[in-house]
């Protein structure tokens, strides 16, 4: 499943890079790519979002929301 967990605190690429690897490093996460400008990381999980926050904290960003990624291609 897709999922867009939206943060508050990514500041710079290397704050994106950082997010991606805690997340990439979950037993589940098949995919992690962050966006520094838009505070969006986008993950391909079947992980529940509590892990997720939980993953994302620990990296020092604040969570707004877990929703999943709708669009035409998925």
């Amino acid at each position: 499943m897709k999922k867009v967990i939206e943060v508050d605190g990514m500041c710079c690429k290397k704050c994106a890079e950082r997010a991606e690897r805690k997340l990439r490093l979950l037993d589940g996460v098949t995919n992690a790519r962050a966006n520094f400008k838009k505070q969006i990381i986008f993950v391909q999980t079947d992980l529940p979002d509590e892990t997720l926050t939980e993953c994302v904290t620990q990296a020092g960003f604040t969570v707004k929301e877990i929703r999943v990624r709708k669009g035409i291609f998925g």
